[in-house]
């Protein structure tokens, strides 16, 4: 435990740039959710669509941060296929803070777009960096990670992730394993980190369970604009490179080309390989610091959260959120069942009836009709990829 004014691996703890600069949401909004197809769509992707209650998952992301970050400090990125209905979604947003890609670039461009656009408006600004379409059950003490978070992001050099407990063997997760205590914020712990660990292997992942010491990385991140641009100086120069090249024509009549002359240079990599990984590269076991180009030592924190955290992100995981107890059969209309449980159906139309049958899913849009055991939910994104090579693009 480090007293509040000393530093870690040469991080200052608190310095007289803490409370100088604003908080934005940056809500990565460019997913489609191919394991929740047919209703998720290009055009109207997971994000986009309402699985729990009436709002949909942008919103109800919107709403959980409202009481920490202004309106006015959102931020959203996009792709030109949804900015329109991101727009429609998100009114009191301003429309100029919903950037779209011109082209898909994954995390680390995606993050780096918006970090440029933030210091271009506010000189410098504490990025609450959240994906735009997970579910959150426990709202309140989820701000309060996020409002420690923010308290120690703001010293520059520090980057910090909330890291949520596993609940299960998951090898589609990647993993977190944390140190001892950095420093405590409003009375939360964060703790160093050791490494990143991308989708291990089932027997890997088991044994990260029983650890006591490993995470599931939700993607969510907390730091200043100026660190990620710094670190992403040092770690991924070329596409830092790019991006300045882009920052300066924000404002000007240049943007809209530039943007799309430039943008698809950038490297197709994920924040968590090109900047998580080699800022928490180990040395015997313990973390240190990486210099970002010189300016910035970086120190990588992760705050345990315990928030009841979904990341909807298969028909099984719906199922599991809407039943009232295991077995429960759910509908999203009117129903019959006999002898039947365990099934998730969503044909909000029409009447459906259920017998002798267990644990499937069914889901009927206007043009389409998925039918699957709810334990193979997660090979629907195999559908969605034989329909791009067949080019049934009518039903992607």
């Amino acid at each position: 435990m480090v007293a509040a004014g000393a530093s870690v691996n040469g991080v200052k703890k608190n310095s007289s740039a803490t409370k100088t600069v604003p908080t934005g949401a940056v809500l990565l909004a460019g997913g489609r959710g191919t394991r929740v197809w047919p209703r998720s769509r290009i055009s109207t992707p997971k994000q986009l669509l309402n699985f729990i209650g009436t709002k949909t998952m942008l919103r109800e992301t919107v709403a959980r941060l409202a009481p920490l970050v202004p309106l006015r400090h959102f931020w959203v990125v996009t792709n030109a296929e949804q900015s329109s209905g991101v727009r429609r979604e998100l009114r009191r947003v301003p429309a100029n803070q919903i950037l779209a890609e011109p082209v898909g670039r994954n995390t680390a461009a995606a993050i780096g777009l918006a970090a440029i656009h933030l210091q271009r408006k506010y000189g410098d600004a504490v990025m609450v960096v959240l994906p735009a379409d997970s579910y959150i059950a426990d709202a309140a003490r989820y701000r309060s990670l996020v409002r420690a978070a923010v308290e120690l992001a703001r010293t520059p050099g520090n980057m910090v992730v909330l890291g949520l407990r596993p609940t299960r063997p998951e090898t589609g997760y990647g993993y977190i394993e944390r140190g001892g205590v950095f420093a405590r914020a409003r009375g939360v712990a964060a703790y160093d980190v050791r490494q990143f660990i991308e989708k291990p292997s089932l027997p890997v992942a088991r044994k990260y369970i029983t650890s006591g010491k490993h995470l599931w990385n939700a993607g969510m991140f907390v730091w200043r604009a100026s660190t990620f641009l710094n670190a992403l100086e040092g770690f991924l120069p070329t596409t830092h490179a790019a991006l300045m090249e882009i920052a300066k024509t924000i404002g000007t009549r240049r943007y809209a080309s530039a943007l799309t002359r430039i943008y698809a240079r950038l490297e197709n990599i994920s924040v968590d390989y090109a900047v998580m990984e080699p800022a928490t590269q180990s040395e015997s076991g313990t973390a240190r610091k990486r210099k970002g180009a010189g300016k910035t030592s970086v120190h990588v924190s992760v705050i345990p959260a315990n928030v009841g955290w979904s990341d909807i992100g298969s028909w099984a995981a719906v199922h599991k959120l809407r039943a009232w107890k295991p077995g429960a059969n759910v509908s999203a209309g009117p129903m019959f069942a006999a002898d039947a449980s365990g099934n998730y159906f969503w044909s909000p139309k029409k009447f459906v009836a259920a017998i002798g049958v267990h644990d499937l899913v069914l889901v009927e849009t206007d043009d389409a009709i998925l039918l699957c055991p709810r334990e193979r939910s997660q090979d629907v994104g195999k559908i969605v990829k034989w329909l791009e090579e067949q080019k049934h693009r009518h039903l992607l």
